[in-house]
């Protein structure tokens, strides 16, 4: 089975939502690449650390338009906006590659994960850090004036990264006992999950 390489991020056609998905998507991005630059580099690839660090970068330039419209969208609709930032968390932000598929491993992406999330290249504590960065850049737990659903919205957003930490600290401890599982795009080598 091959999956569709174009996503349905769950942002439903909302500019509201699909503005949120890729603000905290382009910064996800940006943190990965640019621990994979940083890693590269530590092990000698200067190239792979130039390519990578290139792309964080533009990745870093679109995350700054995106959280701008987003702002402004806070400005004009503030609890429309709270209203859909706490939808899109609810709904979680998955990423692209959660579509990735080898045409043998079914759990590829989460194997990927598991090792991403141990070599330090994105973990869920980055998925708590990004949520923390927005909720203090976009000011949601200053906006006043709000519908009770709205505050209800803020509450929850204004608190779920701190929720996400708690599970992160969980699931360090058994991502410890993990198995090895072979990759195919690296000659089937086992890396430690």
């Amino acid at each position: 089975m091959c999956p569709n390489l174009f996503q349905d991020p769950r942002t439903e056609n909302s500019p509201y939502l699909g503005f949120i998905y890729t603000s905290f998507q382009e910064r996800a991005t940006f943190i990965s690449h640019g621990n994979t630059a940083r890693l590269a580099r530590e092990h000698g690839d200067l190239k792979l650390a130039q390519i990578c660090g290139t792309i964080a970068s533009d990745e870093k330039r679109h995350e700054t338009a995106y959280t701008k419209i987003v702002e402004k969208l806070f400005e004009i609709d503030p609890d429309g906006t709270v209203l859909a930032l706490a939808d899109m968390m609810r709904k979680k932000i998955s990423m692209l590659a959660h579509l990735m598929y080898d045409g043998r491993d079914d759990n590829l992406f989460e194997n990927f994960s598991a090792v991403a999330q141990r070599l330090g290249l994105y973990a869920a504590r980055d998925y708590a850090d990004i949520l923390q960065h927005l909720v203090h850049r976009w000011k949601v737990a200053d906006i006043t004036g709000l519908s009770s659903e709205g505050q209800n919205a803020q509450d929850y957003i204004c608190g779920l990264a701190l929720r996400i930490t708690r599970l992160e600290e969980r699931a360090q401890g058994r991502a410890k006992q993990a198995p090895r599982i072979p990759f195919s795009w690296i000659y089937d080598i086992e890396v430690q999950l």
